[in-house]
């Protein structure tokens, strides 16, 4: 069973499934090479096969991605996707996600990741969402843990990235009798 395609709509960001049409709005948002250190870049003349391999494998089965549109001043800023979608057991990853730097330490990741847990588990009814970052980004393993996530352990060696280097995975993990907290601390972190 594939998931449906649906936008996600917050009070600052909107999800919109990724579309050919999303290609050259997210560009600009996608130079900032530091959005890319410790992750799969997309800057430059990799941005088009990144898009290329997000288009193909969004299909609602494997993935599904989005584009995040920041709603005011109508800008899209990054993109974050359901990744290893795995419905007969009820899970889902939340990943692949990057955001244009000025939008770091706001609203625009929490609100992003209340509408995609909300949707996973309030109207999937899945069980589970997991995170996974390369065990050398500091910032995105504190932004996981901010979440309300667990850390469940590292994976050595679990990843050849595109460079040849070979990756440590740290796993994190909501389960869905812990959506209610992990729920009322984002929406407290996004105020009325």
């Amino acid at each position: 069973m594939a998931l449906d395609k649906i936008a996600l709509d917050g009070k600052f960001v909107r999800l919109e499934p990724l579309e050919e049409r999303h290609r050259a709005a997210i560009h600009p948002a996608a130079q900032h090479p530091e959005i890319f250190e410790v992750t799969t870049s997309a800057l430059g003349p990799l941005y088009d096969p990144y898009i290329d391999g997000a288009l193909a494998r969004s299909d609602g089965v494997h993935e599904l991605a989005f584009a995040v549109l920041l709603k005011v001043p109508q800008l899209y800023v990054g993109m974050t996707r359901y990744l290893n979608i795995e419905e007969p057991h009820r899970k889902l990853e939340i990943g692949a996600t990057w955001y244009e730097p000025s939008t770091w330490g706001g609203p625009v990741n929490p609100e992003c990741k209340l509408l995609l847990m909300r949707h996973a588990f309030e109207t999937l009814g899945f069980h589970r969402v997991e995170y996974k970052t390369d065990a050398r980004n500091a910032r995105s393993r504190a932004a996981i843990l901010k979440l309300g996530a667990v850390q469940e352990g590292i994976l050595r060696k679990h990843m050849i990235l595109a460079d040849g280097y070979v990756r440590d995975s740290v796993y994190f993990s909501v389960l869905d009798t812990e959506w209610p907290a992990v729920k009322a601390g984002l929406e407290k972190r996004l105020g009325p």
